[in-house]
């Protein structure tokens, strides 16, 4: 797994860990993206197909290949920010056997793995959400927990997200992960403009797989069902939330987890790191 490094957000000025995510290159070698440090990051103010993704080289057979675009969200300030990357350069002899020409990108319609055929495993890189998750591998357990839920769960394999019903069925995964049974999804493809309800014996969970931040609206709805059901309220989004929304939901104690496109969650607040530090 590769080391965690530290992103300003420069929203806030904060500077939060990131574990960058190692992909599985054709040829079994491990891929990497090589983050430009010396830049400064961006604000994602919104999502495009064409730059959510990455082209990145294969050290061991010069493959090229179409990656997530490393993300990570601000612990306290909720910006989801873009981490530069270095462009490629050219390599002698580009196209022959030894240096496959890149693959053409996947179209975004590609149909995902239903929930209930994948489970979690073992995985091998991750992005972290918060300052207090640095150098946390994969369920998050660090020294002096040993003990706790999170130290023996195994860590949580991602699904990467090209769709929205790839976003609710990583949110599915991951609650399953946490310790939720029985975690249930809607029939059919989730519509893009509007959140996905997610439920199990003593959860309600909200997934927003838009490129607008959850709003206050969102995440007071989210509770009332939770309310109403005296259930468990958790909410999953892709872009992130309001201030208001990230205030309301520290009164009202509901985890706010964001996901980036390597499709691991991240809390982005204390009754988050609660859940998961403590599991269903």
């Amino acid at each position: 797994m590769a080391e965690a490094v530290p992103v300003r957000c420069p929203a806030c000025l904060r500077e939060n860990g990131y574990t960058v995510p190692v992909f599985p290159c054709a040829c079994g070698s491990p891929v990497v993206p090589p983050l430009d440090l010396a830049a400064e990051p961006l604000p994602l103010t919104r999502r495009t197909w064409s730059e959510t993704w990455v082209t990145v080289r294969c050290g061991a057979c010069g493959r090229e290949g179409e990656w997530p675009h490393p993300e990570v969200g601000c612990a306290s300030c909720g910006t989801v920010v873009r981490i530069p990357v270095h462009p490629l350069t050219a390599e002698p002899g580009a196209g022959s056997p030894g240096h496959p020409t890149p693959r053409p990108r996947p179209a975004p319609a590609h149909p995902a793995p239903d929930a209930d055929a994948s489970g979690p495993g073992p995985g091998q890189g991750r992005s972290q959400g918060r300052g207090a998750a640095v150098g946390r591998a994969g369920a998050g357990a660090g020294p002096g927990h040993a003990s706790s839920p999170a130290a023996r769960r195994p860590a949580f394999r991602p699904l990467t997200i090209r769709t929205a019903r790839d976003a609710v069925t990583t949110a599915a995964l991951y609650l399953r992960w946490l310790g939720f049974q029985d975690v249930r999804q809607p029939d059919g493809r989730p519509v893009p403009s509007a959140a996905v309800d997610l439920r199990a014996p003593g959860l309600v969970a909200q997934v927003d797989p838009t490129t607008a931040p959850a709003g206050l609206r969102a995440v007071e709805c989210v509770w009332l069902n939770g309310l109403t059901s005296c259930a468990t309220s958790v909410y999953f989004a892709l872009a992130g939330y309001t201030d208001e929304a990230r205030i309301r939901a520290d009164d009202l104690g509901i985890p706010l987890f964001v996901m980036d496109l390597t499709g691991m969650p991240q809390p982005v607040n204390d009754p988050a790191d609660e859940l998961l530090g403590t599991g269903a």
